[in-house]
């Protein structure tokens, strides 16, 4: 019972906190997509399909960060592949990356309410072809901009050790726990920790 009340209060909180930081968001993402135009002239924004709480598929907002037509490496998961020296990011993609600026325009998705702030990370929907049958239960929550697996591990493990920290997540959600996430983003942003 508890659970289930924190998680209506925290969709109540995304939303309000969204809309605060929407005119910040804004003039970010109009400021970064000045200079991602100029680079390359391409679009400003990459959309991902993702899926979502209860395994609804929606479109992730990202800045883009790679060259237009860049040719499209997958991990085993289906996520897209990249490193530290990946040649198909442009310059102010590697800068975006760096501070992770790229995921700023998922504040639309909270709004939208496809998203939290907190939670585990969005995977593609071919992810639901090869996930784990435990690993579905990540699917009871809305994914999040950053989660517990982002916060303490960003890209230094498996995919597998990705999907076991989300579950984790999952089963022990908690104001503690988000507040812990919170603190440990925000080092890892600005210490620029386990980040490409």
């Amino acid at each position: 019972m508890r659970r289930n009340i924190f998680i209506s209060v925290k969709s109540f909180v995304d939303f309000i906190l969204s809309l605060v930081l929407l005119p910040l968001v804004l003039f970010v993402v109009l400021l970064a997509g000045i200079f991602i135009w100029i680079e390359d002239k391409g679009p400003v924004f990459y959309l991902s399909e993702r899926v979502g709480k209860n395994g609804e598929v929606f479109k992730m907002f990202k800045l883009r960060s790679m060259y237009v037509n860049a040719p499209q490496i997958r991990k085993p998961d289906g996520s897209v592949f990249s490193n530290e020296n990946d040649s198909r990011i442009t310059k102010v993609g590697k800068f975006l990356r760096k501070t992770s600026l790229d995921e700023l325009p998922q504040i639309f998705n909270v709004l939208k309410g496809d998203m939290s702030f907190i939670g585990p990370r969005p995977s593609t929907p071919y992810w639901l072809t090869i996930c784990q049958k435990k690993h579905i239960e990540i699917l009871n929550l809305k994914p999040g901009i950053t989660g517990y697996n982002q916060a303490y591990f960003r890209n230094s493990v498996s995919d597998d050790e990705k999907y076991d920290n989300d579950l984790y997540y999952v089963r022990n959600i908690s104001l503690r726990l988000d507040l812990k996430i919170i603190f440990k983003t925000a080092k890892s942003v600005l210490l620029r920790e386990k980040i490409y």
